[in-house]
C-alpha cells in the first residue's frame, strides 16, 4: 500500500520510521532557520551563546564569524583560539572536530556527508572531519568528508581536499594535493582578536 521514494513496498513499521524521520528533520530544518538567523547578529559573544545552546562546543576566545550555516550543531566541537570565517558551513552529521589556534577563511564548505553516487538508492556516506591545531583553510576551500589535516597544515584558497594531509604540508588546487610544506613547525602563536562586528 505504501511505497518509498524508489517505487518499493513498505511495511507498516517502515512507514511508522519514515514518518518519526520526517517529523525529525522538520525540527532539524526549523533549527536551521533559526541558527541562520542568529548568524545576522553582530556581536560574537551572543551568537557563541546561542551556539552552545544547540550543542556547538565553542572553545576559549574561539569566534564564528557572522552568516555561518550548520547541519546538525551538536556534532561540532572548535578548541580554543580559533577564528571561523563568515559565510562559513559547518557539518555535524557526522563528527567535526576543529582544533585550537585554527584559521579558518571565509566561504569555507566543510562536509561530513556526501551521496554515494554508486549506491542503488544515492544515499549518504558519512565520514568524520578531524582539523588539528594551527591549520589555515584558505578561503573557499573545500573539505570533504573522513578527511583529517595534520597539525599546521595550510589549504590553499579554492582547495578541494579529497584526503587526509599530512602535518605541516601546504596543500592546493583541485583536487588538494602537495605543493609545499611550512618552514616553521614550532608553532606556538595565538591567533589574537576577531575582527568587531563580523
Amino acid at each position: 500500500m505504501f511505497k518509498d521514494r524508489m517505487g518499493r513496498d513498505l511495511n507498516s513499521k517502515q512507514v511508522v520510521i519514515k514518518i518519526f524521520n520526517r517529523i525529525i528533520n522538520i525540527f532539524i530544518d526549523f533549527e536551521l532557520m533559526f541558527l541562520r538567523f542568529v548568524g545576522n547578529i553582530p556581536i560574537h559573544s551572543v551568537r557563541n551563546f546561542i551556539y552552545s545552546l544547540v550543542g556547538v562546543r565553542i572553545g576559549k576566545g574561539s569566534v564564528i564569524h557572522q552568516w555561518c550555516n550548520f547541519y546538525l550543531p551538536s556534532n561540532i566541537v572548535v578548541g580554543d583560539d580559533s577564528i571561523i570565517g563568515d559565510h562559513a558551513f559547518l557539518d555535524g552529521r557526522d563528527k567535526l572536530i576543529i582544533g585550537s589556534h585554527v584559521d579558518i577563511a571565509s566561504s569555507v564548505f566543510i562536509y561530513n556527508c556526501e551521496h554515494d553516487i554508486n549506491s542503488e538508492d544515492f544515499r549518504q556516506s558519512c565520514g568524520s572531519v578531524i582539523i588539528d591545531d594551527y591549520v589555515f583553510v584558505g578561503p573557499r576551500a573545500i573539505i570533504l568528508p573522513g578527511v583529517k589535516i595534520g597539525k599546521g597544515a595550510v589549504v590553499g584558497a579554492g582547495a578541494v581536499v579529497t584526503k587526509d594531509i599530512p602535518p605541516f604540508k601546504i596543500y592546493g588546487g583541485v583536487p588538494a594535493r602537495e605543493i609545499g610544506e611550512r618552514s616553521i613547525q614550532d608553532l606556538h602563536y595565538r591567533l589574537g582578536r576577531a575582527r568587531l562586528f563580523q
